[in-house]
C-alpha cells in the first residue's frame, strides 16, 4: 500500500508550516489556531518532512482519532532501520513545542529554544559569593573613611573634607633647628564628679629632634607659681580656664625659653581609651618603698571602693581604668606610701605610661589591624583638642615612629640638674601650697638656662660627670690646658692637680660604677686611655665621678700648640 506522501518533495523554501519564505529569510511563527492546523491526518506533517529531506522510507501517518477540541495521536509502529516510534513521537513534540530544545536529525536545534534555567555552575556562585564579599568590603571602607573623617575633624576643628588630603601631602614642620616642641596639657573636664575638671593639672612639653631622632619629654609641676599677663599670680594649672590653650602656651614659653610651636589638650577618658585600643600597657614600678607604691584615695568614678593605685615593684599589666587612676595617684592620703615627691612622682608616672602607649601603638599587630587603627582614632576624637593640621599630623607621625623608645628622655623641672638638686621650693602664698624657682618667685632664668642645655645636650652633657684632672707629667699647666677641652665636652671639673709617680699613658679611674659611660668613652677617645682601679686614688676624691691622672700621652704637640696656651706655674698643674 503506497504512502501518499511518498512523493511529496518539499518546496525550495518552504517552512514547516507551509507558507512561502525568501533565501535567508527566518521560519514564521506556526499560528496553531489557523485552519490549516485543523484535526486532520493531512494538516501534521511528519517530523522529517517538515524541513528536511528523508534518508529513509517515511512513517506511515498515525492514525489519529478526532475529538472535540483534542489531538491525539496513536503510538505509532516502527519500521526496520528505523528510529523507534517513540523517539519520532519524541521529535514531533519538540517540533510543535515552541520551547522545546530538541535537535533535528541534522544534529541543529529545533526552530525554537527552550527558556528553562539550567542549574548554576559551582564558579558561577564563587563570583557571586565574591561580588557579595567585594560590597560588603566597600559599604565597611566607607563607613571606616566616613568615621576616620569624623575623628580628624573633631581633633583639628577643621570640618573641610579636602583636608584630608593632606595625609597625601605631607608639610614641613613649624620647628627650632630641627627640634619640635608640642605643649600637652590634660584636664578633668570629661568627669562630671571632678571638682576643676577644666584645671590642667597635667602639663608637659614633647620635644622631637627631627636630626638625630631622639625625643624629650620634660613635666611642669601643677603647682608653680606663675604671673599671668591681665590676670595676676596664681598656679600655672589654672592659666587654661581663663585664657586658653593660647594664653597656657604663652605662660609656659616665658617659663621655660623654649618656643611652642603646636598645643593639644586632652581629656583623662583619651587616655584610659588609649590603654584599652591598644590592649593595655605594661610598665615598670620603682619605688623607692620596698612594698612599691599606695594610694588609698578613691577614684572619682567607683566612688566607695577601689583605691587608685596600689602596686608592689617590678612589672605590672594595667587596664585603662587602673592606667588612669595611676595618672591621678600622688600619694597624698593617709597610709600612702611609695610617693616621697607627691606631684613629680605622679608626673613621672605619666611619662612612663605614655612611653608604653607609644611603644604598644607601634606594635605591627597593631598598626596592620584596622579595627585597632579605627580604636585608636576613637579614643582621641572627641577628647583631644590640637592646632596640628591633618597634613602636619602625618609628618609628626613619620619622625615620631622613627624615635627608639630607648632614646626619649624624661624630665620634670625639679629635678633638672640631677636627682640631689633641687630646681623649686615649697611655699605658702595667699594660703596655697606652691612651688617657686629657688632663685626667687618670679625668677626662671636658671630654669630656662638649664633646660636649654639639657634640650641641646649629647648623652655626654646628659651625663654631667664630674671629673678630677691630674698630671702626672713634667709639663707645666698640662691639667688646666686639658681640663678646659673637658669642660668643652660637657663635663664639669672639680678640681686640678699633680700625680707622682710619672705616667707613660693616660689612666682613667671609674668612681661612677659604670653609671657615666659616655663620658668614660669620651674621654678614653680623648687621651688614648685605658681605664684602671685605684683605690687609694678613689679615697682621696670619694666625690668625683672620674679621675683622669694624664701621662706623656696627653702633652700637646709642639708643632701643634702656641706659646700662649702654656701658662707658667710654680707646680706643673
Amino acid at each position: 500500500m503506497s504512502n501518499e506522501y511518498d512523493d511529496f518533495k518539499p518546496r525550495r523554501a518552504a517552512s514547516v508550516d507551509g507558507f512561502i519564505t525568501g533565501a535567508g529569510q527566518r521560519p514564521r511563527r506556526p499560528n496553531y489556531a489557523s485552519p490549516r492546523f485543523s484535526a486532520s491526518p493531512r494538516s501534521l506533517p511528519t517530523p522529517q518532512a517538515a524541513a528536511f529531506p528523508p534518508k529513509t522510507p517515511t512513517v506511515p501517518a498515525p492514525r489519529v482519532l478526532q475529538e472535540p477540541s483534542i489531538v491525539r495521536v496513536d503510538r505509532p509502529v516502527s519500521l526496520p532501520n528505523q528510529k523507534p516510534a517513540v523517539e519520532i513521537a519524541s521529535e514531533l513534540q519538540d517540533t510543535l513545542n515552541p520551547y522545546s530544545q530538541g535537535r533535528n536529525q541534522s544534529g541543529k536545534r529545533g526552530l525554537f529554544k527552550k527558556s528553562t534555567k539550567q542549574p548554576r555552575s559551582q564558579s558561577s556562585k564563587k563570583k557571586r559569593y565574591l561580588k557579595m564579599f567585594g560590597v560588603v568590603v566597600l559599604i565597611g571602607a566607607a563607613l571606616f573613611g566616613l568615621q576616620f573623617y569624623q575623628n580628624v575633624a573633631n581633633i583639628t576643628g577643621n570640618n573641610n573634607p579636602f583636608s584630608l588630603l593632606g595625609l597625601f601631602h605631607p608639610t614641613d614642620l613649624k620647628n627650632d633647628e630641627g627640634r619640635v616642641n608640642v605643649l600637652v596639657a590634660g584636664n578633668s573636664a570629661d568627669d562630671l564628679g571632678h571638682n576643676g575638671g577644666e584645671l590642667t593639672d597635667s602639663i608637659m612639653v614633647l620635644s622631637i629632634d627631627t636630626r638625630t631622632n631622639t625625643a624629650m619629654m620634660l613635666s611642669i609641676p601643677r603647682d608653680l607659681w606663675v604671673s599671668v599677663p591681665g590676670e595676676g599670680h596664681m598656679k600655672i594649672n589654672a592659666v587654661y580656664p581663663l585664657q586658653n590653650m593660647e594664653g597656657l602656651k604663652n605662660v609656659v614659653e616665658d617659663v621655660t625659653k623654649l618656643p611652642i610651636h603646636y598645643t593639644t589638650l586632652i581629656n583623662y577618658t583619651a587616655f584610659k581609651d588609649l590603654v584599652d585600643a591598644v590592649g593595655g600597657i605594661t610598665i615598670t614600678i620603682k619605688s623607692s618603698d620596698s612594698r612599691g607604691i599606695y594610694d588609698p584615695n578613691l577614684d572619682y568614678t567607683s566612688r566607695n571602693c577601689c583605691a587608685l593605685a596600689k602596686y608592689p615593684n617590678g612589672q605590672v599589666t594595667l587596664n585603662g581604668k587602673q592606667a588612669l587612676n595611676l595618672a591621678r595617684a600622688r600619694g597624698d592620703g593617709y597610709g600612702a606610701y611609695g610617693f616621697p615627691q607627691a606631684d613629680y612622682n605622679r608626673t613621672e608616672n605619666q611619662r612612663t605610661m605614655l612611653l608604653a602607649i607609644k611603644e604598644k601603638a607601634s606594635d605591627p599587630a597593631v598598626i596592620a589591624n584596622p579595627f585597632k587603627v579605627s580604636n585608636l582614632f576613637s579614643a582621641v576624637a572627641g577628647n583631644v583638642k590640637t592646632d596640628l593640621q591633618i597634613s602636619e599630623i602625618q609628618t609628626l607621625y613619620y619622625y615620631a615612629k622613627k624615635v627608639d623608645p630607648t632614646k626619649i628622655d624624661s624630665y620634670n623641672i625639679n629635678s633638672l640638674k640631677g636627682p640631689n638638686t633641687y630646681m623649686l621650693a615649697g611655699q605658702m602664698i595667699g594660703g596655697q601650697s606652691v612651688q617657686v624657682p629657688t632663685a626667687g618667685v618670679d625668677d626662671f632664668s636658671e630654669i630656662a638656662m638649664q633646660i636649654r642645655r639639657t634640650f641641646s645636650a649629647t648623652p655626654v652633657t646628659k651625663e654631667a660627670a664630674s671629673v678630677v684632672v691630674l698630671n702626672s707629667t713634667q709639663y707645666a699647666g698640662l691639667a688646666r690646658l686639658q681640663s678646659n677641652k673637658i669642660i668643652g665636652k660637657g663635663m664639669d671639673v672639680l678640681l686640678q692637680g699633680n700625680y707622682d709617680p710619672e705616667q707613660p699613658t693616660t689612666l682613667i679611674i671609674d668612681n661612677s660604677s659604670g653609671k657615666k659611660p659616655a663620658s668614660i668613652a669620651e674621654l678614653k677617645n680623648m687621651f688614648t686611655a685605658k681605664v684602671v682601679t685605684d683605690a687609694a686614688v678613689t679615697a682621696r676624691y670619694p666625690n668625683a665621678d672620674i679621675i683622669v691622672v694624664l701621662g706623656n700621652n696627653a702633652k700637646p704637640d709642639p708643632t701643634k700648640t702656641s706659646t700662649s696656651q702654656v701658662t707658667s706655674s710654680p707646680t706643673n698643674m
